[in-house]
């Protein structure tokens, strides 16, 4: 497994993180996290107690924490007990502190907001639309991304039609498709452009996302057509599906002389949506 160790700042205190690239997820020290929130003189007594505590009340917590070597303040590789984001905002939610307040606020208010989407599904998308605004992106390519939003959504509720599991029998699917159209695991398409767990959608240029969004569509239609019975036929669909716009991907490149996968991400599409890299 590739590691990536790494201090980050948190409330202007430092915290120690692990990224897990064959699992796409941070790790951050709960001993860190408890030291920042809430000023413990002794954070890893505190944690013990506070792991004692969660037990007796049933939480599952504190039992999901894993355990990593992450860098010391002597200099050396330590195992310590970390989270991922999920099993850390949870923890949070368990510490009395004011400092944890303004997350458990924001958890309310996402938890909140999920809740209306779920009677509401338009306001997923007002949201969205929003988010991406302030993130800086043009109006055009985030109406092609809420596009492709709803083409996905069309994908998998066809694929779950035809009992494919989700989590990883999707995974595999979508990695089928990408590697057909772009030439990429998805997985490598993240690595080429430099993310780690950001969306690789939401890095993709304008051509990149409709070529994306014609794999997906293709494979929506063939796989209505076809109606596979068993994950394999699937697989073969999806690979179909993106092999179509593969070969759209690579007339484009022969007429424009230009390459369509760009290893563009969001900083740079921000000051060049419309633009197409022409990085060889």
């Amino acid at each position: 497994m590739k590691k990536e160790n790494a201090i980050v700042l948190f409330q202007d205190q430092k915290v120690r993180v692990h990224w897990d690239a064959d699992n796409e997820k941070w790790y951050f020290s709960v001993i860190d996290v408890i030291a920042v929130l809430t000023e413990s003189d002794n954070p890893r007594k505190y944690w013990s107690v506070m792991k004692t505590r969660l037990k007796k009340e049933g939480s599952e917590v504190a039992t999901n924490c894993s355990r990593l070597k992450l860098l010391a303040v002597d200099g050396k590789m330590r195992l310590t007990d970390v989270a991922d984001t999920e099993h850390l905002l949870r923890l949070i939610q368990s510490i009395p502190s004011p400092k944890a307040e303004p997350f458990k606020v924001w958890l309310a208010k996402v938890g909140y907001e999920r809740i209306e989407e779920t009677e509401d599904p338009e306001k997923a998308f007002d949201r969205a639309m929003e988010t991406y605004l302030k993130k800086g992106y043009s109006a055009n390519w985030i109406n092609q991304r809420l596009k492709s939003i709803e083409v996905r959504k069309e994908l998998t509720d066809e694929w779950e039609s035809r009992g494919v599991k989700k989590g990883l029998d999707y995974a595999i699917l979508t990695d089928e498709i990408t590697k057909a159209w772009a030439g990429f695991t998805t997985k490598d398409y993240k690595e080429f452009k430099g993310l780690k767990k950001e969306s690789l959608r939401d890095n993709m240029t304008n051509l990149e996302l409709v070529l994306n969004m014609l794999a997906e569509a293709t494979t929506t239609e063939i796989s209505k057509e076809k109606k596979p019975k068993t994950f394999p036929e699937s697989k073969t669909i999806a690979k179909q599906g993106g092999t179509i716009a593969g070969n759209a991907r690579k007339e484009i490149e022969e007429k424009t002389g230009k390459k369509v996968i760009s290893s563009f991400n969001a900083k740079e599409l921000e000051k060049q949506l419309p633009e197409n890299s022409d990085d060889e």
